[in-house]
């Protein structure tokens, strides 16, 4: 493709010929081709609801990019010799669209097309939001009528599953609803200064998630539904494919990844906060305890007890999430050769941080009694529910439902003393719930939001987007869930980091 930077800074001295450049030339500036602003092929463009402007940007001739789009298809170039320029001739395709500047050319004529009507497109491609729209992002729930004539509710809108991302998707759809992430990620200033090595690849994920941010948010969508292909073919490349498009993964396992990934794509490290650990960094004291050998004399254990390896030790660590450990399911039935699903209130399973609770954690070589005790509580706190039991052979699926309610969970007892004293709010309210449905490998994934605008809870699966009763939300297999801490906005700026 010809490159736009040469048509701003062509010599005087080169004449009108065909190479390239969609204006004339004299006294040293670009003098506007007068069919700029009365292209008559215009009345050719395709409605715009049926543009598929989120598909991947690469020429089918080709392979390669950048592409100029046309209707339903990418082309490279806009050269006599280019994919492009032949595409117009010989599909009467005229009006393209460069990906890149958002520009409009008419081919192959090869002149710049300005036309006013062709605003909304660029704006679906490459959406921007001023601090004021960001403000009142959750303080109004007005539904919006797409090109295609549905209406929506934007951030609430839903994903293509390609093939089986489902596990992505929902992943990606609750951390856009975490508002100062989304926020964050809405505004492109926040992270387009960060710097990274040559040949890093990562930062790749940075923008990707932007945009994907900017398009959910979208008031001005096509359609009701947004493509996360360009997204997803970050993470294959960034995960060096261990998660991918075409074969179903684990949300938790995605999740932390992700977390982690952008974390350090932001420039984060151990010492240097990022946003997303501003949102959902707390800490907590681990209190370990070695254990001889199960397999040893009595006589040995008890000499070793004694000694100093095996006294109990503390140490401080810090969390993105917590990972809550479900009893063991049930495996009789009942009298009607039923299986049992067995419940489990939530704050049973809180119990591992009241900093009494020890559990058994065994490794290759040694045995642990750990308990654990919060220290410093998030603005945004992210419960895993470990429902898989993974082995040599196969993955057991813990089907136990967890009994919660959605609003006023108080976590105060589960923090240390001193921690009390210091944290002033402590109650959480749920925004966010991932389900797992099915068998462990051939299972879906669905998400329930909450819209911080209308106070109504929304489901999300792929493309489909229903309202839900919140009494419905505690019936699911809660696999990955989001809290809010009461009295937290979008501004995490104020909260220390650990």
């Amino acid at each position: 493709m010809v490159s736009l930077k040469r048509e701003r800074e062509v010599d005087v001295d080169n004449d009108d010929s065909d190479d390239g450049v969609a204006a004339k030339i004299g006294r040293g500036r670009v003098v506007e081709d007068h069919r700029s602003r009365h292209c008559v092929r215009l009345m050719f463009v395709l409605n715009a609801a049926s543009l598929q402007c989120s598909a991947p940007s690469l020429c089918p001739t080709s392979m390669s990019t950048p592409a100029l789009y046309a209707g339903n298809t990418f082309k490279v170039g806009r050269g006599l010799k280019s994919h492009a320029y032949t595409h117009s001739v010989q599909f009467t395709h005229h009006v393209f669209l460069n990906l890149h500047t958002l520009k409009f050319y008419c081919l192959p004529d090869n002149y710049e097309i300005i036309d006013s009507s062709l605003e909304d497109i660029t704006y679906v491609l490459k959406p921007t939001f001023t601090k004021q729209h960001i403000s009142g992002l959750d303080k109004q729930g007005k539904l919006y009528r797409a090109y295609d004539g549905t209406t929506y509710l934007p951030g609430i809108v839903g994903l293509n599953n390609i093939k089986a991302n489902d596990y992505a998707n929902v992943v990606l759809q609750a951390f856009s609803n975490v508002p100062p992430l989304r926020n964050y990620f809405l505004e492109e200033e926040n992270y387009r200064g960060i710097r990274r090595p040559p040949g890093d690849i990562m930062f790749l994920l940075v923008q990707r998630f932007g945009e994907l941010m900017r398009k959910l948010w979208n008031p001005r969508n096509f359609k009701a539904h947004v493509s996360p292909h360009e997204m997803l073919q970050a993470v294959v490349l960034c995960s060096k494919k261990n998660f991918q498009i075409t074969k179903q993964g684990d949300a938790v396992d995605f999740m932390t990844w992700f977390l982690n990934a952008l974390h350090g794509a932001l420039g984060g490290t151990k010492k240097k906060p990022s946003i997303i650990t501003k949102a959902f960094q707390g800490s907590m004291r681990i209190f370990s305890k070695k254990l001889p050998h199960p397999d040893l004399p009595p006589e040995e254990k008890e000499a070793l007890l004694v000694t100093e390896e095996y006294q109990e030790q503390m140490s401080e660590s810090t969390f993105l999430f917590l990972t809550l450990d479900l009893p063991t399911a049930p495996l009789y039935k009942d009298e009607k050769e039923q299986l049992i699903i067995p419940q489990v209130p939530l704050f049973n399973i809180l119990g591992k941080f009241t900093g009494s609770t020890e559990k058994e954690y065994k490794t290759y070589k040694e045995n642990f009694l750990k308990r654990f005790q919060l220290t410093k509580l998030p603005p945004y706190l992210i419960f895993c529910i470990k429902r898989f039991t993974k082995n040599n052979f196969f993955v057991e699926k813990n089907p136990t439902i967890v009994n919660f309610p959605i609003t006023n969970v108080d976590l105060r007892e589960y923090l240390t003393e001193e921690a009390q004293v210091t944290e002033k709010n402590t109650t959480y309210d749920l925004v966010a719930n991932v389900v797992h449905d099915g068998k462990p490998t051939e299972g879906a994934y669905r998400i329930h939001v909450l819209h911080h605008g209308t106070g109504k809870w929304y489901e999300m699966q792929d493309l489909q987007v229903i309202d839900i009763l919140p009494q419905m939300i505690t019936l699911s297999e809660a696999y990955i869930q989001i809290w809010k801490r009461q009295g937290s906005d979008g501004d995490t700026n104020n909260h220390t980091e650990v």
